[in-house]
């Protein structure tokens, strides 16, 4: 018998043996005995150094062959095992999704979530609806149109998160409020314009209350009559609702901002007990939020007629409201994803806020 017969001989017996094969373990088994250091291929192979040229030139190519042949065979039937077993498991295995989770293996919902669902509750009970808009946004949307003149330090890099120059020579930038959303809304709805305007913004600050990427939460109205009276009225409310106090003191203090005019801080009464602020009570006073009547070229910016139109606008952190009303003392925690820190702080996904149940549970 030539020895390319006995090589094609050997090739259906191996052939023969993995597809017989019902393991992993036999299958390394043949494996080893056909291609191992000592296996009948490799012992072939080692021959060819015996060998003439010519024989060479037709063994060295078969032996190659038969080598190839058999390891794509010992994988294809490996892989062929392995979707047999793993379709037997699910077959077997099921998953009951209507029992309960394990009390360790329960989520939880983050506290900028709760607050959000919170914050929701209380401005949509006032007519409120919720306006979002891109996170990536124009100088224009971002700037301009916020009466925010080109010398602002908001415009500086050290400020703000700007992406590569455009063949225009504009830059597109990460937004650094969800003040922009105020303007597209204007743009697209007719007055009486009333909404909030939640969502994450970024700036380069880091440290215990600043994070490169926050969470904030705007409201405007827009309409004909609206006046500081207004402003006064719904910011007490909704300070009172969150902080669930009966009584609240508030103070507001002149400030600038761009946008509004005028401007103003808002802040509320606290005391501060054994390193906890209490909201509400006592003489001290703890800054909350900024606030204002919208200012006219920024009315026109969104496309109304402010010599018709008035409003007020105002803006808050919720990460801050977080922190304030459920005593967590450093803003870089909310963005670890510590899950010992998300149980402890976290609440349960089926207790959402709701003003008739009560904010807090």
């Amino acid at each position: 018998m030539s020895a390319t017969a006995k090589l094609e001989d050997l090739e259906k017996e191996l052939l023969a043996a993995v597809a017989a094969a019902g393991d992993d373990a036999r299958l390394e088994e043949i494996r080893v005995a056909a291609l191992g250091k000592k296996g009948s291929v490799s012992e072939l192979m080692k021959g060819l150094g015996a060998m003439d040229a010519d024989q060479r030139k037709v063994m060295g190519p078969a032996l190659n062959g038969l080598k190839m042949t058999v390891g794509e065979a010992i994988s294809a039937r490996r892989q062929s095992l392995h979707d047999v077993v793993l379709e037997a498991r699910i077959a077997t295995e099921t998953i009951d999704v209507t029992l309960p989770a394990r009390p360790e293996q329960a989520g939880t919902v983050h506290p900028v979530s709760q607050v959000l669902d919170e914050v929701i509750q209380i401005f949509g009970d006032m007519g409120f609806a919720v306006a979002e808009g891109p996170h990536i946004e124009t100088d224009f949307y971002n700037f301009t149109a916020l009466n925010i003149p080109p010398e602002h330090p908001a415009r500086q890099e050290h400020d703000t998160f700007y992406f590569n120059e455009r063949e225009d020579g504009s830059r597109m930038v990460l937004r650094t409020h969800t003040s922009p959303v105020q303007i597209r809304t204007m743009e697209n709805q007719e007055p009486p314009i009333r909404i909030i305007a939640p969502g994450r913004t970024f700036r380069c600050d880091s440290d215990q209350t600043h994070t490169p990427m926050f969470h904030q939460i705007e409201g405007l109205v827009i309409d004909e009559e609206t006046h500081l009276g207004h402003l006064k009225w719904c910011l007490e409310e909704f300070c009172k609702a969150f902080f669930e106090v009966d009584e609240l003191k508030m103070r507001f203090r002149s400030s600038h901002f761009p946008f509004t005019e005028p401007s103003m801080e808002v802040d509320i009464g606290c005391s501060w007990e054994d390193g906890q602020v209490k909201i509400g009570a006592g003489d001290d006073w703890l800054e909350i939020l900024g606030s204002g009547v919208v200012h006219p070229n920024v009315i026109a910016a969104g496309g109304l007629d402010p010599e018709r139109y008035q409003g007020f606008a105002f803006g808050v952190g919720l990460d801050r409201l977080a922190m304030l009303k459920y005593g967590i003392p450093d803003l870089r925690a909310f963005f670890e994803a510590d899950l010992r820190w998300l149980r402890h702080y976290g609440f349960a996904s089926l207790d959402v806020p709701t003003l008739a149940g009560g904010l807090t549970r």
